[in-house]
């Protein structure tokens, strides 16, 4: 599908901020629209042309909205989710499990029933926001704000993949912190026994999702070594740069597998007694 490219500017969001506006817009350059209707995208690029030039990508489908997105690479993606058949869920679940470059782009889903089994299903698929039908330009600026210039840690594990859970929907939030305890889950203590414990569930995930285990594995190997990098703890990280090279060697090859799975017993010595029964953490909303 050719692309519409809305430029210019009418009206005021972000109270007129012409910084926001500017930080905004270079990281909304590129937006697919998922949604059966062909009037959510021409309202969406309406209450966007503040923003500049912005190429809308409309597709009907979540099979044609996939397509497109290998195809247009895109910053930001609004998926509808049950209109017509299209299920958001499993369109953002396919999107974050993926192989797309765009797998990590924020999603904001709309939805006109917003229950609490959608709008918690929608944070569990790995959406970044929700927003409810019909919305405001308002509703629109608060999610561009939050999925543009409040960033979000990145959580690749095997029961999840997406952005950090506990900022999900932050852009109704007006407080430096959702819970108290998220001051506790930033120290190294915390971030080690995270990292770890999603080691192990990708551990036990390699011959069900490979592909994603592994994934699971580099990433964490990466904190692991930021990790121990903080704590100037050497063998933390000669164990955590052991692993990282081993998610690339080919398992099928001689000793491939026997390989990984001594390096991720390696890492896994470094595993807290009391945390060694427990499964990889589910990040919630409080």
């Amino acid at each position: 599908m050719v692309p519409t490219l809305f430029a210019g500017a009418s009206g005021f969001v972000f109270d007129g901020n012409v910084r926001t506006l500017q930080r905004v817009a270079a990281k909304v350059q590129r937006v697919l629209v998922v949604d059966p209707n062909p009037a959510m995208a021409r309202l969406l690029a309406e209450h966007m042309r503040p923003l500049g030039a912005v190429e809308m990508f409309a597709a009907p489908t979540a099979e044609k909205g996939y397509a497109m997105a290998r195809a247009v690479d895109p910053q930001l993606i609004f998926v509808e989710h049950g209109q017509s058949g299209v299920d958001g869920l499993a369109f953002t679940r396919k999107v974050r499990r993926g192989d797309l470059v765009c797998r990590e782009a924020p999603i904001i889903m709309c939805a006109t029933d917003a229950t609490a089994d959608i709008i918690f299903g929608a944070r569990d698929a790995g959406v970044h926001e929700f927003m409810r039908k019909p919305f405001n330009i308002k509703d629109l600026e608060r999610r561009l704000e939050a999925v543009t210039l409040k960033p979000r840690d990145w959580v690749e594990g095997v029961g999840y993949v997406g952005p950090d859970r506990r900022r999900f929907n932050s852009a109704d939030y007006r407080g430096p912190r959702k819970r108290k305890a998220d001051a506790v889950a930033a120290t190294p203590a915390a971030r080690l026994s995270q990292a770890l414990r999603i080691v192990k569930s990708a551990a036990q995930a390699l011959d069900t999702d490979p592909a994603q285990a592994r994934r699971a594995l580099a990433a964490q190997a990466e904190e692991l070594r930021r990790v121990g990098e903080a704590v100037k703890d050497s063998r933390l990280i000669h164990a955590a740069a052991a692993l990282a090279s081993c998610t690339q060697a080919d398992l099928a090859g001689p000793g491939g597998r026997a390989d990984l799975v001594k390096r991720i017993d390696a890492v896994m010595g470094f595993m807290a007694a009391d945390d060694k029964g427990r499964a990889a953490p589910a990040v919630t909303v409080a």
